[in-house]
């Protein structure tokens, strides 16, 4: 019998490679502004720290499928990016000890409602709207570290219907892995079940019914989803 009052949620998680275990997923943490072409092309300012954000946990859709096309938007865009797994955490992480907490990697999609993120820009207002919806966190399976090493010198690139919009080698992130990391832990404690959107790069825009998304990277698993009908 459960002790909750009602139904409890189900747990989001992702799966492996190479394994028949599921990684747990405690919370999904996002860097805008980290590629400099990125930031030109949104019209920002390069010198600024990188901005943190959270998606909810259960905005994951894992593996390839379908995704609606939201909601409350009339201009959906794709943010292809590398994702990092945590095995563990803490506050104020050293960049050196960095490395030490991955668990592995994954390419994900960081879905956007962008006309919204404009209006919260100009307003000062919180991008939850934008960024946090449902379905909006795609995430491929998660290679780990033992298999594939640290992807820190790895192209990484977004496709539409089999276009290629974004590609750039990971090492052009303004912020790097082990400072982001850092990062993050001056601000929050970083956990086991972590998630961490890296950024993405140059090339950005919409997508609409019927189209496909691939991201990859190289030496992990690719991602393709398709855009679906509008969410009822």
């Amino acid at each position: 019998m459960s002790d909750y009052a009602v139904e409890a949620p189900e747990r989001a998680s992702l799966p492996i490679v190479n394994s028949d275990k599921l990684f747990p997923v405690r919370r999904i943490y996002c860097i805008g502004k980290n590629y400099v072409a990125h930031i030109h092309e949104m019209n920002a300012d390069e010198r600024d720290p990188p901005v943190i954000f959270m998606k909810p946990a259960d905005a994951i859709v894992a593996g390839d499928g379908e995704i609606p096309y939201p909601v409350f938007t009339g201009n959906f865009h794709y943010e292809g990016e590398l994702v990092v797994a945590m095995k563990s955490g803490g506050y104020n992480i050293s960049e050196d000890d960095a490395y030490s907490h991955i668990f592995g990697y994954c390419v994900g999609l960081d879905m956007t409602r962008r006309d919204h993120q404009a209006q919260a820009i100009e307003k000062g207002l919180p991008w939850e709207v934008t960024k946090a919806f449902d379905k909006s966190a795609p995430m491929a399976a998660i290679s780990r570290v033992e298999d594939v090493g640290h992807i820190d010198n790895h192209v990484l690139r977004t496709k539409i219907n089999g276009d290629v919009r974004q590609e750039a080698n990971v090492n052009l992130m303004i912020w790097n892995t082990r400072e982001i990391i850092a990062k993050i832990s001056e601000q929050h404690e970083l956990k086991a079940g972590d998630l961490i959107m890296t950024g993405t790069p140059a090339g950005v825009g919409a997508v609409v019914t019927g189209d496909v998304i691939e991201v990859e990277a190289d030496g992990l698993t690719p991602l393709k989803v398709t855009v679906g009908a509008p969410a009822a």
